[in-house]
């Protein structure tokens, strides 16, 4: 058995996120980037020739649809495998899509975009809430006068209502088992997540900070920004009760 133990750690394992990608990047999600992209460009109402930050871009998927219909854009992520996938998926579709590697939280360009975009939840993972801070405030900053910050999550009263302690699933070979607890007073999510493929067994444990809709949508104005609003989907429809996400947008 591999274990990974360290929480405060388990955002910069690129054993981790390898390991994943197949879960985080399935067809089935590969395929939904289209839509989602279609929702977030009439949901900011995005200009023509607009120039996008994609924040936590993974291998790409929404980047590249981006790209796909005209827009300027930059995708971020550390995980070196992801950013050569979507490197590669960008020059075989002969997209100008650049991909960089680069942490969240150190990444800024003043000025530079028109729209930045952090989206599936890649919010919260750091120990310390001013790692948190500090990303929205690089955000900011990267943004030009009149851009918009979209972070789409699950917030904390969703994961509130749908929460499972034990929960498992299959993707390909892998088997996966998770166990959740609440700590920090609904402050944090810890998961141990085991992994079965054939013989071997991997397990990580995952620590994220979560966030409610006032939380969230607070510290975006804190770091300056306004006309922060929430919605319960990509849609644009209201935050409540029957919400499967957590959509935070504010404008600089």
């Amino acid at each position: 058995m591999i274990r990974m133990n360290d929480q405060d750690l388990w955002h910069s394992q690129d054993a981790f996120w390898e390991l994943f990608g197949p879960v985080l990047f399935s067809q089935q999600r590969q395929l939904s980037a289209i839509a989602e992209v279609e929702k977030i460009e009439k949901l900011l109402e995005i200009e023509e020739q607009a120039r996008i930050l994609d924040l936590c871009c993974g291998s790409g998927r929404h980047s590249l649809e981006l790209s796909q219909r005209g827009f300027d854009v930059i995708g971020v992520d550390r995980t070196t495998a992801y950013i050569d996938k979507a490197r590669a998926e960008a020059e075989k579709r002969g997209l100008d899509a650049e991909f960089l590697i680069g942490d969240m939280r150190a990444y800024c360009a003043p000025d530079s975009f028109d729209i930045v975009l952090n989206l599936f939840g890649s919010f919260g993972y750091f120990e310390d809430p001013e790692d948190d801070r500090r990303v929205v405030e690089n955000a900011y900053a990267s943004l030009r006068p009149g851009g918009r910050f979209l972070i789409e999550t699950q917030g904390k009263e969703i994961l509130a209502r749908d929460f499972r302690e034990r929960d498992w699933g299959k993707e390909g070979d892998l088997l996966i088992l998770s166990e959740k607890k609440v700590s920090q007073n609904w402050g944090r999510i810890e998961t141990r997540w085991i992994v079965i493929r054939g013989t071997e067994r991997i397990e990580h444990r995952v620590s994220v900070r979560s966030y409610s809709a006032v939380e969230l949508s607070s510290l975006l104005a804190a770091c300056g920004f306004s006309e922060v609003r929430v919605f319960g989907s990509l849609d644009g429809t209201e935050y409540d009760q029957a919400s499967q996400r957590l959509v935070v947008v504010g404008c600089k």
